[in-house]
């Protein structure tokens, strides 16, 4: 993550906490980050370097008119200071801070077959008792993994999947 994203999303984070608006703004990045991500022409105006900032912000004032004006001002520095373009990187970084406050845990978890909810939920459970934070977990099935489950967090990884095992024995027969 770029510091620059970095600075933006504290500093909106920052405004929202002092006026009280957290919620409310992240309902509003959130569906329009959504939006954007829709649309091909919207995403593409917004990051046209040829479109002056004044024509963006007339556009991006009407669009968001009647919604959090916390946000949209912050929407209008975006413009102005030519990052528009990464606003979806700007929103993840707010999504990671407002998930760090509120000490919930993104994870993602990985098995070979589709887990049922009340299996997922029973994992999600275990990881959230012994990490003590609340979890958001996003599931992903991938068969070469063969059997067990893959938890990644961040830049952490516990592998207890039948592959990770195999790979794990194979180093120690190479190793002996």
């Amino acid at each position: 993550m770029a510091v620059a994203q970095r600075v933006y999303a504290e500093a909106l984070l920052e405004a929202a906490r002092d006026k009280d608006r957290t919620a409310p703004v992240r309902e509003e990045f959130d569906a329009f980050v959504a939006a954007v991500q829709e649309s091909d022409e919207l995403r593409g105006f917004l990051r046209n370097p040829q479109i002056e900032s004044e024509t963006k912000i007339a556009v991006l004032d009407d669009l968001l008119a009647g919604g959090e004006e916390l946000f949209s001002s912050f929407v209008r520095l975006l413009v102005e200071k030519g990052r528009i373009g990464e606003l979806e990187d700007v929103h993840a970084e707010f999504g990671r801070l407002i998930a760090r406050e509120d000490r919930v845990l993104e994870l993602e978890l990985t098995t070979a077959v589709e887990l049922s909810d009340e299996e997922a939920a029973k994992v999600v459970e275990q990881i959230e008792e012994a990490s003590g934070r609340r979890v958001e977990a996003t599931r992903i099935v991938d068969p070469d993994i063969i059997g067990g489950l893959v938890v990644q967090a961040g830049s952490v990884r516990a592998d207890a999947s039948v592959r990770g095992r195999l790979a794990q024995l194979r180093e120690e027969l190479i190793n002996r």
